[in-house]
């Protein structure tokens, strides 16, 4: 049980911590993007970043979905078994917030090293 609440406290702090880069990411952008403003075109870092956004959105949305679908499922078994159930303690709205911001924290990562690379 004390395993599972310190695995769940890294993985958390993992996941702030990349999402603590997202500044430097939006700055290391900006000069690509202005670049790509003087073309007078939709550039390919600007793209790039539309897409990723609207991808971790997407996928987020669907984790926390699927996270409170699988709590809910879970609904009878935990009051039968007479525990409080995870909809009504927090514990399923906590697993489907860490579900929603892990695609965006894992891309802003993947950009960093990728514009720490090219600087």
């Amino acid at each position: 049980m004390q395993t599972r609440k310190k695995r769940r406290s890294r993985t958390l702090a993992s996941a702030g911590s990349a999402l603590m880069l997202a500044p430097n990411v939006a700055m290391m952008r900006l000069p690509l993007m202005a670049m790509d403003g003087i073309s007078w075109s939709l550039g390919s870092e600007a793209a790039r970043a539309v897409n990723e956004k609207t991808i971790a959105l997407v996928e987020g949305t669907f984790a926390a979905q699927v996270c409170l679908l699988k709590s809910a499922l879970r609904f009878w078994p935990e009051v039968f078994s007479g525990r409080t159930p995870s909809l009504f303690n927090g514990v399923a709205a906590e697993h489907s917030i860490y579900a929603a911001l892990e695609p965006a924290s894992r891309r802003v990562q993947i950009n960093f090293d990728r514009l720490s690379k090219k600087a």
